[in-house]
């Protein structure tokens, strides 16, 4: 059984009431696949998850439409009360190592068809159809015995 069943099973074990066996799936997933996909967060249909949902972490509250690409060691986290929500919408494909984390005590949405590309870094909401890249990096100093 893979990431995704697991996760997914842990999601309906959670619905349905079943809230130490929700955490024992959801405990298992992260054992065997490093990750930590919370039971409580809301799944559409069609999601993918790359390179075995490895380092994928997705927190409470949290909303993926259907369609939803994560790769490798991306982040969704959400900084708040209960109320406090992040909504990724259909079709959006979140690069590996992204993090996308709302603001404290505010929500974020990610509309449809979004692009977050690779190590970048979201904290307010993205437009339907947009490209998030990560910052170009830099050398910022280099001595005669740096090893780069």
């Amino acid at each position: 059984m893979g990431p995704l069943r697991l996760w997914l099973a842990s999601i309906a074990l959670q619905r349905r009431g079943h809230r130490r066996l929700a955490g024992c799936v959801q405990w298992l997933n992260t054992l065997l696949y490093s990750n930590s996909l919370s039971a409580r967060a809301s799944v559409g249909p069609k999601i993918w998850l790359g390179h075995h949902a490895f380092g994928i972490v997705v927190h409470d509250n949290v909303e993926l439409g259907s369609k939803v690409t994560l790769w490798h060691n991306c982040s969704l986290e959400v900084r708040g009360d209960a109320g406090t929500r992040l909504v990724i919408e259909d079709e959006v494909n979140v690069g590996a190592s992204a993090v996308i984390v709302t603001p404290p005590g505010r929500s974020l949405r990610v509309g449809r068809g979004a692009r977050i590309g690779a190590g970048a870094v979201v904290t307010h909401d993205v437009e339907p159809g947009s490209t998030v890249v990560a910052a170009r990096t830099r050398l910022i100093e280099a001595g005669a015995d740096a090893d780069i």
